[in-house]
């Protein structure tokens, strides 16, 4: 499942990396690649009593030796500088992505992702950083105007969450154009993949099939996403911090192709080798006018930019990553720690 990066990461020898968000989904992915590809990496991780790494937690041996784990909170300017100190670049992943959340919880959100993402890019300013990538979302476009959405599509605040991520990805811009941060601003279409929440639809989804339900309960079946697997999106980090001229840029990560959810769940349900019925829950519809009704990216600026494409593209990349994910979820021990008898927020 591992992309091979070695080459890529040969381009931060002798750097110490940052990865903020380090025991998230994709945060952990990403670590874990950096690390087995030789990178010398310090991992952030939410500062909790019971010294949890997240999924950093469930790596390998190999993989657990070689991190360097700093345990703190991204809102806390301090902790922040003190995790940054000695690091050459920062991959900025630490957020609170939830949309359903951000609904009644706004408040966390301005916290996390705004002046999280403030301070990372104060000490980076202070410390001498060589390159901040901040990491964007789809969801900032709000529902396509044209497709593919390029990296000059109007930003559109569709929910709580994404106006965060809008304000975090302008005052990342603006340091660079006020005081030359050498910021990157990274915008992942959709990633998917093994250890993703089951906030997500094709977790929901993977998690309620693998526990016998063939009727499962989703939202809206309509609105099309593009779909990225996650190891995909783990390269365009490991271009993004190595790559030349993309500093002050805006750069879009996407699989070039678009499915309805309603489709997502029958190419799980293919990929399981069940039948499904499924279910409208309306405690899943968002609003009506925060419904994100269609996703498609444009990357021709990621090849341009930084030599990257997706090697899960297309319909038939989408059925593989599919695969391998739903592998992973397959196994008992993944299984049994997602509760796919709930609607989780």
């Amino acid at each position: 499942m591992l992309v091979d990066l070695n080459k890529d990461v040969s381009g931060l020898a002798g750097k110490r990396v940052l990865v903020t968000g380090a025991d998230g989904f994709i945060g952990s992915h990403l670590t874990e690649s950096l690390v087995r590809a030789g990178a010398n990496v310090r991992s952030f991780v939410y500062y909790n009593s019971f010294n949890s790494w997240g999924w950093l937690d469930t790596v390998d041996v190999e993989v657990r030796r070689g991190l360097d784990v700093f345990a703190g909170d991204i809102r806390d300017r301090g902790g922040v500088r003190e995790a940054m100190r000695g690091c050459d670049v920062v991959l900025h992943l630490a957020a609170l992505i939830s949309i359903p959340f951000s609904y009644h919880s706004a408040e966390a959100f301005v916290d996390t992702n705004i002046k999280g993402t403030l301070n990372v890019l104060e000490a980076a300013r202070d410390l001498g950083i060589s390159r901040v990538v901040t990491t964007s979302t789809s969801e900032v476009y709000g529902t396509a105007r044209f497709v593919p959405i390029t990296e000059q599509h109007p930003l559109q605040g569709q929910s709580p969450y994404a106006a965060t991520k809008i304000a975090a990805d302008q005052i990342a811009l603006s340091y660079f154009r006020s005081f030359g941060t050498p910021v990157v601003v990274l915008r992942p279409f959709n990633t998917f993949g093994p250890r993703q929440s089951a906030r997500a639809v094709i977790p929901t989804i993977a998690t309620q099939l693998l526990n016998g339900r063939r009727k499962i309960k989703l939202g809206s079946l309509h609105p099309t996403r593009d779909f990225s697997f996650v190891m995909d999106t783990v390269h365009g980090f490991v271009r993004a911090s190595v790559a030349d001229g993309v500093l002050g840029e805006v750069i879009n990560l996407g699989s070039g192709f678009e499915v309805t959810i309603g489709d997502t769940a029958k190419l799980i349900a293919e990929t399981v080798g069940v039948d499904i019925e499924i279910e409208t829950d309306s405690d899943r519809l968002r609003p009506a006018a925060s419904e994100v009704e269609r996703l498609f990216a444009g990357t021709e600026l990621a090849r341009a930019k930084l030599g990257w494409e997706p090697r899960y593209g297309g319909l038939e990349g989408f059925r593989r990553g599919l695969a391998e994910t739903v592998t992973w979820f397959s196994n008992p021990e993944n299984l049994r720690g997602y509760k796919f008898d709930r609607y989780n927020i």
